[in-house]
């Protein structure tokens, strides 16, 4: 049971380190930080751990004698899913942490690892066992627009029935990963905080290792398989699986996803029983799966499979009625998590915000607010937004008069070969990779997507990797 993180009341944590000196220090800090540590040089002995007890807080080395953190984070979430973990992890591994900070990963350190460093992570991961980081997702769907309105029914409708696949549809940055986790919430109630939630980054799991990495493997499956290794499946078991972005997931591996679908009974590779899984699942893509049919990048029968009970987040440009709702919604919960007094937000901003499309739609509005709160002056009565930084990032146009007409992002080109959704995405990253000056994997930071997700859409789109001319904006 999580403890609540005050002087008072000490913490559990759980250390995995095969380094004895490192280890030895990083109990020391979190003794003197209030913890009570538990030292493990291998996974074999966390496991052991984690079967009679749950920890506030794990810290996981990724490289150790008898496997890596990477593999063993789904069992640890599915074991103490209340835990506050974080990962330590040298440079080369770095891009698979950051990865991990979507299915839950606190934060992580990189070697070499000073003691002021460590200690000071131990006290934010305090600060989170005594104040819960708050949920983004309410944020998303507030407002009272038609559109909002019926998303919020389908997804109350969609929690009555958690043997149902849920399908989320919706542009890059309307929220669908926020939204698959308050149905995880609306599903499980109370119990939604020790139930898993476990998210996949299908673009990101590498083809090869895709029905492992989904369903398992056993010791001596396949070369190299030298221990048994826990799918996501398993992993997810009484909670939430959810397969982000479903539709990039390869033609030839979408019959076993189908199969597993269809009866819910999985089996690692190379073992002989057969498992079944009682939890939700729920998948999301910002394509159109009947285009993708039609194309014959997507099987038909897979997307009848998934579109079960299906739920339409509207782009913020549709309920732009929305915006002063959202944004205080967004507004509140991040000042709580960075801990500061909630401004005002002017009334002229939001106008000018109203007076904007949004191709980033709920997540971009989100990065703005963010950029603007720990920019300006943590006591300052009103927020002053950065509509400088808007104005470089999306497309605008003027709403107060028919007779203006639209200020057009330069930077967009039109593809009468994409969708619509396509092309929105198209124009994301040609607009992120142009501030970024080319560089991939800040432009994938800052659109949210890993490294191997960017590059698999600059496989498409090669054309968008050559240099582009900057926008002349003033800047």
């Amino acid at each position: 049971m999580k403890m609540a993180s005050t002087s008072s009341n000490p913490f559990s944590c759980l250390l995995v380190d095969d380094d004895v000196g490192l280890s030895s220090m990083f109990a020391k800090i979190v003794a003197e930080e209030g913890g009570e540590p538990c030292a493990c040089h291998t996974l074999a002995a966390a496991r052991k751990q984690l079967e009679g007890r749950s920890f506030d807080l794990v810290v996981l080395d990724n490289r150790l004698p008898d496997g890596t953190g990477y593999e063993f984070h789904p069992q640890v979430i599915r074991k103490s899913p209340a835990s506050v973990v974080v990962m330590i992890t040298g440079a080369p591994e770095l891009a698979q942490a950051v990865e991990l900070t979507r299915n839950g990963l606190f934060d992580y350190l990189t070697k070499p690892i000073s003691a002021d460093a460590f200690a000071a992570l131990v006290r934010r991961a305090r600060l989170r066992l005594s104040r819960p980081e708050p949920e983004l997702g309410s944020a998303v769907l507030a407002g009272k627009s038609p559109a909002v309105t019926k998303a919020v029914q389908e997804l109350q409708q969609a929690a009555r029935h958690v043997n149902a696949t849920v399908l989320l549809l919706g542009e890059t940055g309307t929220g669908k990963d926020l939204a698959a986790r308050m149905l995880h919430q609306m599903t499980f109630g109370e119990r939604a905080a020790t139930s898993p939630y476990i998210a996949v980054n299908c673009p990101g799991v590498p083809t090869e290792i895709f029905e492992a990495e989904l369903f398992g493997s056993e010791k001596g499956a396949y070369t190299g398989a030298d221990r048994r290794r826990t799918g996501l499946v398993e992993a997810a078991e009484g909670g939430t699986l959810f397969l982000d972005e479903v539709a990039e997931i390869p033609l030839g591996l979408q019959s076993k996803l189908l199969r597993f679908l269809e009866s819910r009974e999985y089996r690692s590779i190379g073992g002989t029983t057969t498992r079944l899984f009682t939890g939700r699942v729920v998948a999301a893509t910002n394509r159109s799966l009947d285009a993708e049919v039609s194309a014959g990048r997507f099987r038909e029968d897979l997307k009848y499979r998934l579109d079960v009970l299906s739920t339409r987040l509207p782009p913020l440009r549709e309920h732009l009625e929305d915006i002063e709702a959202i944004a205080e919604a967004l507004l509140g919960q991040l000042c709580e998590k960075y801990e500061r007094a909630k401004p005002k937000l002017r009334p002229a901003d939001l106008e000018r915000l109203r007076r904007h499309t949004f191709p980033g739609n709920v997540r971009e509005l989100r990065n703005l607010l963010e950029r603007s709160l720990l920019r300006g002056e943590p006591q300052a009565p009103e927020l002053e937004i950065d509509l400088a930084w808007l104005k470089a990032s999306v497309q605008s146009r003027d709403r107060e008069g028919a007779s203006g007409p639209a200020v057009t992002d330069l930077r967009s080109q039109s593809r009468p070969d994409l969708t619509p959704i396509e092309q929105q995405e198209y124009d994301l990253i040609a607009n992120a990779l142009l501030e970024e000056d080319g560089a991939i994997r800040r432009a994938a930071a800052k659109l949210g997507l890993t490294h191997q997700a960017l590059l698999r859409r600059l496989q498409k789109w090669p054309e968008l990797r050559r240099p582009q001319p900057k926008l002349e904006d003033g800047r």
